[in-house]
């Protein structure tokens, strides 16, 4: 466009950002991107994958022993913190690559460094400036936590990945996904682990029964789950740190991570004198197009608050592309995302939990199956599986899938599209399941557990 540097200027080279400036580029337009860290954002650089290669590591440890049950006799085994770091820190470098190399390929200009918005059309990079007729902000969200005596002596999830050695004994505080995450992995490297959370179970939002044998399943792999209690002052203790609890109990432990949720990234981004409407809590407000109040500013990702999943960040990324630069209509609709969180045993759930269905859609039909999962009938480990199908009794769709166990994630992933398009529970009766599998599970149940209306 005449007039100004950039067709598009994107603040933030996350996957929500990276999406949208490659298929902006892609329609014809002049785009900018810039990133103050490395590019790729949260998910690769110091989330989702990085996270998922250690809980990679963190079972070996229960496979080695699950082995015997099948006849294999396993010799003495070690495990290398530095190692594992190392290895991890190789694959993200390989990623970053991969995301400089679609931004260059596609053409897009490249700032390696903060971008500070001085009005509507003026970012700041460094010592220059430049203008952008359209402007999207990308910046994602950043670790929290709380201010209480001692709290610079803990570390967050960022600075987790980075640890010099593996702590012998952590308290991990939060029960959220990456709490219950980190809790499991550092369990399954051979850390001894306490998770301290405020609520009565973990993973609050999620389905009822998914929560209890989430909490049920985190005792059973040894974590020491302490409920119903807040944190109130870390000291240094010898080479450790001392936990007070508001409950009178402390504990002594070697690291302290603490995973008590993410707040939007805004600070001092120059929101203010563009004329951005920000909540107290920080996100950015935005409309079905991800269109701020200000009309040339877009806002996309963790920084939105809306969904917080890398997948819908990129999904609006390349929403707000199509419908900004190739005249497409591409509103972003959050109804039934899929999601997992990857503890042990993992949890993988698309649509309402059963008391958001009772609230939003009324009287339900509830099917819910637990057992052990097959593999463990010769390792002989205590862990046990949940599937459950929430069903509107009325028009009979299925409008809640949730699922706790081995593959939790992948066996969600193929019922999304099926509840995403309004499948009824007839619908997964007369589909044949798939023998022997878990999953089978979600086209044999044929009895509600319990109706609501």
């Amino acid at each position: 466009m005449e007039g100004y540097d950039f067709d598009l200027f994107v603040i933030g080279a996350g996957s929500g950002g990276v999406r949208a400036a490659r298929i902006a580029a892609g329609h014809g337009a002049r785009v900018g991107i810039c990133e103050e860290s490395r590019v790729g954002g949260t998910c690769v650089i110091r989330g989702c994958v990085p996270k998922k290669l250690l809980v990679y590591a963190s079972h070996f440890a229960e496979d080695l022993e699950d082995a015997a049950g099948y006849g294999w006799e396993i010799g003495p085994s070690t495990f290398s913190w530095p190692d594992l770091i190392r290895a991890k820190d190789k694959e993200i470098d390989r990623l970053n690559s991969v995301y400089l190399s679609l931004l260059d390929n596609t053409g897009v200009t490249l700032y390696e460094t903060r971008g500070v918005l001085q009005d509507r059309h003026t970012i700041r990079l460094g010592e220059e400036t430049v203008t952008a007729k359209t402007i999207l902000i990308a910046v994602g969200g950043r670790p929290w936590k709380p201010e209480i005596p001692g709290i610079d002596l803990a570390i967050t999830s960022d600075e987790a990945f980075h640890l010099e050695y593996l702590p012998k004994r952590v308290a991990v505080i939060g029960g959220g996904f990456i709490a219950c995450e980190f809790a499991g992995i550092f369990k399954g490297l051979g850390s001894e682990v306490t998770q301290i959370y405020r609520g009565d179970a973990l993973l609050r939002g999620f389905d009822g029964d998914v929560r209890r044998v989430v909490s049920e399943g985190q005792v059973r792999k040894g974590i020491k789950l302490v409920l119903e209690a807040n944190v109130t002052g870390l000291t240094k203790s010898g080479d450790g740190l001392q936990l007070t609890l508001d409950n009178g109990d402390s504990l002594e432990v070697d690291e302290v991570l603490y995973a008590t949720g993410r707040v939007p990234n805004v600070r001092n981004l120059g929101l203010r004198e563009a004329g951005v409407e920000v909540k107290a809590s920080g996100q950015i407000v935005v409309d079905r197009y991800s269109c701020t109040n200000v009309e040339n500013i877009f806002a996309v990702g963790d920084v939105t608050n809306r969904v917080n999943l890398t997948p819908v960040a990129t999904y609006e990324g390349h929403s707000f592309a199509d419908t900004e630069f190739a005249g497409m209509n591409r509103p972003v609709n959050h109804e039934y995302v899929p999601s997992a969180v990857f503890c042990q045993p993992p949890v993988g759930t698309v649509g309402y939990s059963e008391e958001d269905a009772l609230h939003h859609i009324g009287p339900l039909d509830v099917y819910v199956s637990e057992f052990r999962p097959m593999k463990h009938t010769l390792s002989g480990r205590d862990e046990k599986a949940l599937m459950k199908l929430v069903v509107a009794k009325e028009s009979q769709k299925v409008v809640g899938l949730h699922v706790v166990g081995p593959d939790a994630p992948e066996i969600v992933q193929g019922f999304a599209v099926a509840v995403k398009s309004g499948l009824t529970k007839e619908r997964f009766d007369c589909t044949i399941g798939i023998h022997p599998t878990a999953a089978e599970e979600l086209v044999t149940m044929r009895s509600p557990v319990r109706s609501h209306g």
